[in-house]
């Protein structure tokens, strides 16, 4: 050939002999090309028992040695190419011959499966070299093992540091509170998303605004007293009964609804057109006329009024809903026989507090209406 490779031109002689070496140059009888044919004189070529010649390559020119490894280890090729130390060598070469793209493949799986076997390689490479006879009387200076360790924590794959860097390690206390409270504020934020999708604080707040009215207050102690005056007027008969479940654990239950006959008998619309009179009726009247908060805002004739009135005084009611419940009830006037004392007897006794009660429920609108004005003022 007409030169040596590019990578053994790179290296010195003293690494070309320890290649040499290594792949047991010694005692191959091909020479260089480049090379003079050597004699029996020539101090370069020896001869064996069957006066073949042994080449000696430590007298040999660098150049000349170069050459001499190239032929041999081209030849060689299968026998060395899964060396470690000769890949490189292999790469250059296969560069050198062809398209990169083309041989780079080949060349790479080779160094991938060298890697492999490169844990049991090591033991055979760190082996310490055959010495001459007139060497082999002196101690080796240094021990195997600690080169063999030193070697092994030099060559190591970088996969195996990568691999032992994807290991999940145990989680800390640490992580696992960061952990508890990414859940817990991903349930609560779930809870205000589901509250606030379910509309319950417009509700609420629509109640309370319809609740947080004078009015409101007037129907709801209204609304007591009739819920106490049906129970006297309309009392409950025995209807049917359900049956017990065995399987569900119940008993028999009984159920009662509304007598609804006594809708067309005095018994009924006596006492319950007495209360409604003095509790409704007449307050409301008295309430509409003497309405103290119209006057006290007089609007221009053809402009509607820009405050809120009430179309009956809810004080004037309170009053009024007040003396004549004391008068009918607590002092039993009949107004020369137009009231039916039997009604009033019985509105008695199914009012809560009897008359008293009446009072007190006047007197708690009475004080309502009293602190709105003063907060509308």
């Amino acid at each position: 050939m007409s030169g040596a490779n590019a990578w053994l031109a790179r290296q010195r002689k003293s690494d070309l002999v320890e290649l040499a070496e290594l792949t047991g140059l010694t005692g191959h009888a091909r020479v260089a090309s480049s090379c003079r044919p050597e004699t029996s004189d020539s101090p370069q070529a020896t001869h064996d028992a069957n006066n073949a010649p042994l080449f000696r390559y430590e007298n040999q020119k660098k150049a000349d040695l170069e050459v001499t490894l190239d032929e041999y280890l081209a030849e060689n090729a299968t026998q060395f190419s899964h060396n470690p130390k000769l890949v490189p060598y292999y790469n250059s070469r296969a560069k050198a011959a062809g398209s990169p793209i083309k041989r780079e493949a080949p060349l790479t799986d080779l160094v991938k499966s060298t890697t492999r076997r490169r844990a049991m390689r090591m033991v055979e490479e760190l082996q310490p070299e055959p010495e001459p006879e007139a060497e082999s009387s002196s101690p080796s200076p240094e021990p195997a093992e600690p080169a063999l360790s030193t070697a092994l924590a030099t060559r190591t794959p970088a996969r195996n540091l990568s691999l032992a860097s994807r290991i999940p390690l145990p989680a800390t206390p640490a992580d696992v509170a960061e952990a508890v409270d990414r859940h817990t504020v991903a349930v609560r934020e779930r809870v205000t998303e589901l509250y606030d999708q379910s509309g319950i604080q417009e509700g609420t707040q629509a109640v309370r605004s319809s609740l947080s009215t004078v009015t409101s207050v007037l129907f709801t102690v209204a609304a007591f007293e009739a819920w106490n005056l049906r129970a006297e007027v309309l009392p409950l008969r025995y209807a049917f009964t359900i049956p017990a479940i065995p399987a569900l654990g119940t008993n028999f239950y009984p159920v009662y609804v509304p007598d609804a006959f006594l809708f067309v008998t005095s018994s009924f619309w006596s006492p319950v057109a007495l209360w409604t009179l003095t509790s409704v009726l007449i307050p409301s009247f008295f309430g509409y006329f003497y309405n103290l908060s119209a006057a006290s805002h007089p609007q221009p004739r053809g402009r509607k009024s820009s405050t809120v009135e009430y179309n009956v005084d809810p004080l004037v009611f309170s009053i009024v809903k007040a003396l004549i419940s004391f008068v009918i009830y607590g002092q039993k006037a009949t107004f020369g026989g137009w009231i039916n004392e039997n009604s009033i007897d019985r509105i008695n006794g199914a009012l809560y507090g009897e008359w008293k009660g009446i009072l007190t429920g006047a007197a708690i609108t009475g004080l309502v209406s009293l602190y709105d004005a003063v907060l509308k003022k």
